[in-house]
């Protein structure tokens, strides 16, 4: 690695990206808080190979420069030191992958990583500190239809187990308890149904319409307008992630959307 030093990790986190998790890092660096995305993890998600990457990054004389040893943290495996690009040069690299070269079964991976990854990792940031999605405590703390019916369904499975207690106290002391673990297993599993948000086909049906909204605007702002939609997409229905968007409420988002598209774009469909 042609890197001076190795930057020290003053915070890490993740982010998660559709099903991949994504690390990132925030260094001290000439005396200012910057972040750095490691590569080999984003490779092993492509599915392209690393060392050739490594080698093209050394090429290039502009991302070579900016290449720097960061200690992560795996686990398992403690800590190791990762090639790592400030997160300003992601898209540098990303963009450097020829998405006509690689395997037809990766392409479409690629292309989602090249246009969207980069907007991502930057939303996930706020003063300098990387943010990831809230605890699902922070979430409860909401008002929410989805999260009043997450708490009376706590309720109805608390009395649940408490009668299935007492049942068994009154049992004989013969009577195997694992029959009642599994008879609350399944009143959890029931009462924690995720049809109380919509599927994963309709958030893909959700990303693709912020995709289609996303690409019109920026054709007449000559920005990258992914943030912006997002960002307009969470506050409108009070979201975190459009994932957490209440089954009842989809049709109304995709009417939104296809509105917002309209505008832009006259009757064309996404």
């Amino acid at each position: 690695m042609s890197e001076a030093k190795t930057l020290a990790v003053i915070e890490q986190r993740t982010v998660i990206f559709y099903d991949d998790e994504i690390m990132a890092v925030v260094v001290e660096e000439d005396a200012r808080h910057q972040v750095y995305v490691p590569l080999r993890p984003i490779c092993d998600a492509l599915g392209v190979t690393w060392p050739s990457q490594l080698n093209r990054i050394k090429r290039d004389p502009v991302l070579s420069r900016r290449l720097k040893g960061v200690f992560i943290t795996n686990t398992p495996g403690g800590q190791q030191e990762m090639s790592c690009l400030p997160l300003d040069y992601l898209n540098g690299w990303l963009f450097g992958i020829n998405a006509r070269r690689v395997k037809d079964k990766i392409r479409d991976r690629l292309i989602r990583y090249q246009e969207e990854c980069y907007q991502v990792l930057a939303e996930a940031f706020q003063e300098g500190r990387l943010m990831t999605e809230p605890t699902f405590s922070d979430l409860l703390a909401g008002d929410s239809d989805a999260v009043q019916a997450y708490k009376i369904a706590l309720a109805v499975v608390k009395l649940a187990r408490n009668q299935v207690l007492l049942e068994a106290r009154l049992d004989s002391h013969e009577r195997d308890l694992a029959h009642y673990g599994e008879r609350l297993e399944q009143i959890e599993v029931k009462l924690g149904s995720p049809e109380r948000t919509i599927t994963e086909d309709q958030a893909s049906q959700i990303s693709q319409a912020v995709k289609a909204v996303a690409i019109a605007l920026g054709k007449q702002t000559k920005r990258n307008e992914f943030g912006a939609i997002y960002g307009e997409l969470y506050r409108k229905y009070g979201l975190t992630s459009y994932k957490l968007l209440p089954a009842k409420q989809f049709e109304d988002a995709m009417n939104f959307l296809t509105e917002w598209h309209q505008t832009l774009v006259g009757d064309t469909p996404f």
